[in-house]
């Protein structure tokens, strides 16, 4: 059973900014930052299956694609990357590049990677703050610029470049081309009300993707029995014996864990690997000893086989 908070990294990077308030506070000159990591630490650093994120962009990222597990793994590598963003605010002309305009062929697609005209094939849009959007492996994407947006992926950095806006990175045509689908973007289902508290985000075969709201001075069990993320965005608590707020992140499996919200209540996002949100992962403390978890021999014999299911078969990378 686990629950520890997690430690944070910067990644420098082109596109990045030097101002990363209020969700960090690195703020310095010369200094581009763009992706702030959330980790476990220690030992424990590569033994999760998902990697939480927050990006920063100044300016527009490489038009690039991510393998499916199935190319990855056939070039050697553990997994592909799957990934999905929840935009925190963006600019009044902020866009995404996700997809193609239309359906291109192999050899259109790499002709174009050549050319640099890789921009006037992706389908471009824009985008607004609490919008979560799935980037499914094979699809062509960017951020543009003036967003910062949380990311859940799987766990992997292989990234394939098409186009970099003259930055003289490599670009992997090769790659690229193979790993594309070459098509547009599989129209994504709409977000949808789990309880008054829990908002269904995202549901993919890799990890689901929730908004979670809870009341001020509110209590509350959640029961994590796969690997678990949680990002702070607005308000306190107390999960467990740690106390987080806004911009701080704990990791959680196998895991039942009392939750008590402060006074200005608390919002956060929470992803887990699974492929339906699960019904039982939050419960109201409210006339059941506030603050008081549930010992493990309290759980149904469901909760307590799904933990314990978790903990022998939880996947490596």
């Amino acid at each position: 059973m686990t629950l520890e908070r997690t430690v944070t990294s910067k990644v420098p990077k082109p596109w990045g900014r030097t101002d990363l308030r209020p969700w960090n506070p690195h703020h310095a000159e010369g200094s581009a930052i763009g992706e702030v990591w959330y980790e476990r630490a220690g030992q424990a650093v590569n033994e999760s299956g998902l990697r939480l994120k927050i990006l920063f962009t100044a300016e527009p990222l490489s038009i690039q694609v991510h393998p499916n597990d199935a190319y990855a793994q056939s070039i050697g590598l553990a997994n592909g990357k799957c990934e999905a963003w929840y935009i925190l605010s963006s600019t009044p002309d902020a866009r995404i590049a996700l997809g193609l305009k239309r359906r291109v062929g192999p050899a259109e697609l790499r002709a174009s990677i050549e050319r640099g005209s890789v921009p006037e094939l992706v389908q471009w849009r824009s985008v607004k703050n609490g919008e979560a959007i799935l980037v499914s492996a094979g699809t062509v994407h960017a951020l543009g610029a003036g967003i910062v947006a949380v990311e859940i992926q799987q766990r992997g950095e292989t990234t394939f470049r098409l186009f970099d806006y003259g930055r003289q990175r490599t670009l992997h045509p090769a790659n690229a081309v193979a790993a594309a689908d070459g098509e547009r973007a599989s129209r994504q289902a709409p977000e949808r009300r789990l309880s008054e508290q829990r908002t269904l985000l995202i549901a993919d075969r890799h990890f689901v993707f929730e908004r979670i709201e809870l009341a001020p001075g509110s209590d509350w069990m959640l029961l994590a029995p796969t690997e678990t993320w949680l990002l702070v965005l607005e308000g306190r608590a107390w999960i467990g014996a740690l106390e987080v707020g806004r911009g701080e992140a704990i990791f959680l499996e196998a895991e039942s864990v009392c939750i008590r919200i402060a006074s200005m209540g608390m919002r956060c996002l929470l992803s887990y690997v699974g492929t339906q949100p699960n019904p039982n992962l939050l419960c109201s403390l409210a006339g059941q000893g506030a603050g008081i978890p549930k010992s493990n021999q309290e759980f149904s014999f469901q909760e307590r086989d799904l933990m314990q299911a978790t903990v022998v078969s939880r996947p490596r990378t």
